[in-house]
C-alpha cells in the first residue's frame, strides 16, 4: 500500500509538471502571435503534454486514485517571474525560445528523477521511457529552433 502511494505521488508530480508544460506553452504561444510557425510548434508541444498527461492519469486511476489537476507552485513562480520579466525585456523569438527551453530542461529532470525510483512497476518505467524519449526529442526541437534565433 505505501509502495503505491509513492508511485501515485511521482505519477501525480508528473502530471503537475505536465500542467505546468501546458501553461507555459500557452503563454510562450501568446506572446508569439504574430509568428505563425512558432505558434504551430508550440500549439503541438501542448496537445503532446496533454496526451502524456493523460496516460500518466489513467496509470494513476488504475492504481485507485485521482489523478492531480493543477500546477505545481514552483512552475506558477516561474511563469510569474516570466512575465515580469517579459515586460521589462521585450518578447524576442529567441527569449520566448529560451524560457520553453527552460521548461523543457525541468520536465527531462523530473522525468529522470522520477525513473530512478526503486519503487516503480516495470510496466510504468516503460511508460515513463517511453514519455521521457519524447520530452528529449522536444527539448531537443525547441533548442534548435533557439539556436537559430539571432540574438
Amino acid at each position: 500500500m505505501e509502495n503505491n502511494k509513492a508511485i501515485i505521488e511521482t505519477l501525480n508530480d508528473l502530471i503537475q509538471i505536465n500542467n505546468d508544460r501546458i501553461k507555459g506553452f500557452q503563454n510562450a504561444a501568446e506572446e508569439a502571435k504574430d509568428d505563425a510557425d512558432l505558434v504551430t510548434v508550440f500549439n503541438n508541444k501542448i496537445v503532446e503534454s496533454q496526451m502524456l498527461k493523460a496516460t500518466l492519469a489513467q496509470e494513476v486511476q488504475v492504481l485507485g486514485e485521482t489523478a492531480e489537476t493543477g500546477n505545481s507552485i514552483s512552475g506558477t513562480i516561474h511563469r510569474t517571474w516570466l512575465k515580469v520579466k517579459a515586460d521589462f525585456t521585450g518578447h524576442s523569438e529567441r527569449t520566448i525560445l529560451e524560457e520553453c527551453e527552460f521548461g523543457e530542461d525541468a520536465i527531462k529532470k523530473a522525468y529522470q528523477s522520477a525513473l530512478e525510483e526503486e519503487q516503480l512497476p516495470a510496466y510504468l518505467r516503460d511508460i515513463l521511457n517511453d514519455q521521457k524519449l519524447i520530452i528529449d526529442q522536444s527539448h531537443d526541437e525547441i533548442k534548435a529552433l533557439r539556436d537559430s534565433k539571432a540574438e
